[in-house]
């Protein structure tokens, strides 16, 4: 049986093996950059300045480390889940969490990408600057968020 709703001619099983590889794609995208982001946050902590960081910014840094941790966790799960269930004939399953998680790691990896442009600021021109980077960065996430959702809603999904 073929679905041909979207113009595609894909059976049931095609369409879940294309969106699985839909989801790892975006997700390689995803942790290459949460890489990138956790690599720069581990090397803050063996710089000499990095004692010049009052309580509060290294709470702020802490926090930003553990998000990265979550975001890199998170973006790892979907494999582990097809692993976990690879060869049990649940690929649809599969794939809906797939999409869950990614989403999460999404959420996560935005929020983590606001803090460490807020960290930076802050420690290299002052609070205000931290925050004011922090709103900018949450502005332009949120406009990002709400182009996709719209669409979304627009589609009828």
């Amino acid at each position: 049986m073929h679905d041909e709703s979207d113009g595609r001619r894909e059976s049931t099983n095609e369409r879940l093996d294309r969106n699985w590889q839909d989801i790892l794609q975006e997700l390689r995208v995803a942790l290459t950059g949460t890489q990138l982001i956790s690599g720069f946050l581990l090397a803050v902590a063996f710089q000499s300045r990095f004692e010049d960081l009052t309580d509060e910014l290294v709470v702020h840094y802490l926090v930003l480390v553990g998000l990265a941790a979550l975001a890199t966790l998170l973006g790892l799960a979907p494999v582990a889940v097809h692993r976990l269930l690879f060869g049990r004939r649940v690929k649809a399953a599969t794939v809906l969490l797939g999409d869950r998680l990614l989403l999460a790691t999404l959420v996560v990896v935005t929020l983590l990408v606001i803090g460490v442009a807020a960290f930076v600021f802050e420690f290299v021109a002052g609070g205000i600057a931290g925050l004011v980077a922090a709103i900018v960065a949450a502005v332009v996430a949120s406009g990002m968020w709400a182009l996709g959702l719209g669409a979304r809603a627009r589609s009828g999904d």
